[in-house]
Formats: structure tokens, C-alpha cells, sequence
């Protein structure tokens, strides 16, 4: 290459070939950069880090039990009860802190004073991933005497955060459905007509 053509090549890179994403969108555009890859251990992987901030919870102590279910149409479940994922607004993002930490990457009780002091996942970065990489995504949150509801698709919210209804006890259920254009494989349960499930009492053994 002449010296003439690599100063035209040289000028060609200029602002317009700079490509910004925002939002999660670079976890869908590069996954493996967050989960290790895009087969089955990626799959695996999502479960493992809604599974974390279950773990979190009872890690704390305000958890001894979890709920882990693959349900037959290859979507899967985490359930605890712990003290709920907050659904207050949060002051910088201005949405609820359950939209927040599932739509905004580095965002959790991981980071700063009054969150966990142990942790295990991706440290804030986890659920966020697990919306990004999911067709659909739905959140149960049971704190405060209420039941709330929040659905998204790819990451994004359809709707507000609503309150669908009362509850005497706390916790989460994040159901989610894997995206099938970027996982090699969903299925987990084997074409099963029956849903799997994995009891985690803590402290206990797992059922």
C-alpha cells in the first residue's frame, strides 16, 4: 500500500465510524464478552446469575429459601424470599430501582454503602445481561404488603412498574424465556411436557 493510499484510507476513519451503544445493547451485540459464549454454559450462565442475587439475599440473612424451575416451554424461574428487589424511584434514572437494575448496566446493591458486603455474580452487571439476552423477562416483586409486576421484551420495559395485588410474605420471581437467535440451544428440560424444579432451603440441603 502507497503512502498516498494509506492517507486516504487514514481519512476515511473519522466520527462517522464510531459506533455508540447504549443502553444493552453491547451485551446482545457482543454476549460472550459477559457470559463466556453463546452455548449451553452461556445458558447455564444466565441462570446462574438471576440465582446469585437470591444467593445475596440469604447470604445477608434474609433469605432461606430459593425455588429454581424449568418450566416446559424453556423458560425458567428463580423464586426466593427474601426482602424483594426495591420498586421505589430511584433518583438518577428516574425509574423504579427494579427497572434500573434490570435494564441498566453496574447497577445494584453491589456497589457503595449500604448494599451487600458479600457478593457473588457479575456484581450488578448479571440480571441486566439476563434481560438483554431474553426474549421476554418477567419480575414478581413481594415487598412492603404489596405485589408488583414489571414486564419487558429484549431488555426493554413494556410497561411501568404496577401493583397487581396484596402479599403477606417477600421475595422476587424473575421468569425468563432465553433468546433462541443468540443461544445455540434454550432447551434445558429435554422436550419434558413436565417442568423441572430445584429447592434450595438455606440453611438445609438442596432438595
Amino acid at each position: 500500500m502507497t503512502d498516498e493510499e494509506k492517507k486516504e484510507k487514514a481519512v476515511k476513519y473519522d466520527a462517522s465510524k464510531i459506533t455508540v451503544l447504549e443502553g444493552l445493547d453491547p451485551v446482545r451485540k457482543r454476549p460472550g464478552m459477559y457470559i463466556g459464549g453463546t452455548g449451553i454454559d452461556g445458558l447455564h450462565h444466565l441462570i446462574w446469575e438471576v440465582l446469585d442475587n437470591s444467593i445475596d439475599e440469604a447470604m445477608a440473612g434474609v433469605c432461606d429459601k430459593i425455588t429454581i424451575t424449568l418450566n416446559n416451554d424453556n423458560s425458567i424461574s428463580v423464586v426466593d424470599n427474601g426482602r424483594g428487589i426495591p420498586v421505589d424511584k430511584h433518583k438518577t434514572t428516574k425509574k423504579s430501582a427494579l427497572e434500573t437494575v434490570l435494564t441498566t448496566l453496574h447497577a445494584g446493591g453491589k456497589f457503595g454503602e449500604g448494599g451487600y458486603k458479600v457478593s457473588g455474580g457479575l456484581h450488578g452487571v448479571g440480571v441486566s445481561v439476563v434481560n438483554a439476552l431474553s426474549v421476554w423477562l418477567k419480575a414478581e416483586v413481594r415487598r412492603d404488603g404489596k405485589k408488583y409486576f414489571q414486564e419487558y421484551e429484549v431488555g426493554k420495559a413494556k410497561e411501568k412498574i404496577k401493583t397487581i395485588g396484596e402479599s403477606a410474605d417477600t421475595g422476587t420471581t424473575i421468569t425468563f424465556m432465553a433468546d433462541g437467535d443468540i443461544f445455540s440451544t434454550i432447551n434445558l428440560v429435554g422436550g419434558s411436557s413436565v417442568s423441572s424444579r430445584i429447592q434450595i432451603i438455606i440453611p438445609g440441603e438442596t432438595i
